[in-house]
């Protein structure tokens, strides 16, 4: 037995050993609510697979299906398993990854009760290859991942079943009237999965993208459905050709990978705005634009919140970053939506306004300002809650080609003029050309 393998089986041995041991479950740290909602979660997929069980005949067909999905589905995972671990560092969304392929599937071809033994197979072997090398994913989450897909499957399951199909094999019986009713229960799926993980994250910021993922999270699971729908079509009528489901795959997730990592490269981890090399680029690529352009003008802010440090001291880093969560959100509500906001470290911000006037430039900077200055930042700690306020931000503006022909010209007068700000009084605009 190779080191790896022996170090897999020691994983396996702790995660049941977590699992079979409630007084080491991690899940009672949690906030209360959570709690909750995981317990009526699990509750809810244990009875239900009880009941379908109970009801729902298994063919000896069933298990070789079974076996030959969990199979595939575990290769593909072992082949993957490096491009996994770097896509949940760069990206961590939680209920979007690749076992949709092999666990809608199962919903076409299987009993719902042995979708339930496939998505506990796919979910252990995840925990036990592919995620421990991350930051340590306590038995719970991957516990109540796999019951949130359960319940997906079931409300699949449900679609086919309420339009009388019995999965792919009574779709080719009844032919293209049936594919509607298969991309009904794909959209079930994709809907139900995203809506129920979302009261079970631990997020704290609700971001749209921090709730349901990105574009490229999305369009991967809606890829690895229709692989599924492939997938199913294949076992149920040539199975040997299931195999060519596999490089396709293991493409589509390298390249949603090299994706995420050139989004990675120019985004800040902790605000998700640009950082600087990405806002700089842009800013480039304005500046060319803007000297081709006769009479052309662009606004560069640069946004430093005020006494931010004594946040840090009083209340700790962790508030701190939520705090600076909050106003590079206030900052983006504030701009236009081609407009292009930076951090450039610690409480400093820079936004780039193309197209636009120096007095434009000015009242943009003041409602940014203003837009901080209201912000109320409700910070939870378990079950308590408090709230930051009397925020505030000094502001410096310069505007090209008056300010400067050059990015770092420009950057350089708006940083001017943001000292200016703060050695006047704090909490205020100031432009280049009100520096002496």
């Amino acid at each position: 037995m190779s080191m790896d393998d022996t170090s897999s089986a020691l994983r396996a041995v702790v995660l049941i050993r977590d699992v079979l041991s409630p007084h080491r479950w991690a899940l009672w740290t949690q906030r209360s609510s959570l709690i909750a909602y995981i317990v009526v979660v699990e509750a809810a997929a244990v009875a239900a697979t009880v009941t379908m069980a109970a009801t729902e005949p298994v063919q000896p067909r069933d298990g070789v299906i079974l076996a030959g999905l969990a199979g595939m589905g575990i290769l593909q995972a072992e082949l993957g398993r490096q491009v996994e671990r770097v896509r949940r560092r760069v990206n961590g969304t939680p209920h979007i990854n690749m076992t949709s392929v092999w666990t809608f599937a199962g919903v076409l071809l299987l009993p719902a009760a042995l979708v339930a033994v496939l998505v506990a197979t796919l979910y252990f072997h995840l925990a036990v290859r592919s995620w421990y090398r991350l930051r340590r994913v306590p038995a719970f989450r991957t516990v109540f991942n796999s019951c949130l897909v359960i319940l997906t499957c079931y409300a699949a399951e449900v679609v086919l079943s309420g339009s009388g199909i019995d999965g792919m094999y009574g779709a080719l019986d009844a032919g293209w009237g049936s594919v509607g009713v298969i991309a009904l229960a794909a959209i079930t799926y994709f809907v139900v999965g995203a809506l129920v993980a979302v009261p079970g994250l631990t997020t704290r910021s609700r971001t749209f993208q921090e709730l349901f993922g990105g574009w490229a999270d999305n369009l991967l699971e809606v890829a690895t459905l229709c692989l599924g729908i492939l997938t199913a079509l294949a076992l149920a009528t040539l199975p040997a050709l299931v195999l060519v489901v596999i490089p396709p795959l293991l493409l589509l997730h390298r390249g949603v990978l090299v994706k995420q990592l050139e989004v990675a490269a120019t985004t800040d981890e902790k605000t998700g705005l640009f950082n600087t090399v990405g806002w700089h680029n842009l800013a480039t690529h304005e500046l060319t634009r803007a000297k081709r352009k006769a009479h052309a003008s662009f606004g560069v802010l640069m946004v430093d919140l005020d006494y931010f440090k004594q946040i840090n001291d009083t209340y700790g880093h962790l508030v701190g970053d939520q705090v600076l969560k909050a106003v590079a959100a206030a900052i983006t509500s504030a701009v236009r939506d081609y407009d292009s906001v930076g951090r450039f470290g610690g409480e400093e911000f820079v936004v780039l306004l193309p197209d636009i006037a120096e007095a434009d430039v000015i009242m943009v900077a003041e409602r940014i300002r203003e837009a901080i200055a209201e912000l109320q930042v409700e910070i939870a700690d378990g079950d308590d809650r408090m709230v930051i306020k009397d925020l505030s931000a000094s502001i410096g503006v310069a505007t090209y080609p008056n300010a400067g022909a050059a990015v770092e010209r420009l950057l350089q007068a708006a940083d001017k003029a943001l000292y200016k700000a703060k050695d006047t009084g704090r909490n205020k605009v100031v432009s280049i050309m009100d520096v002496a």
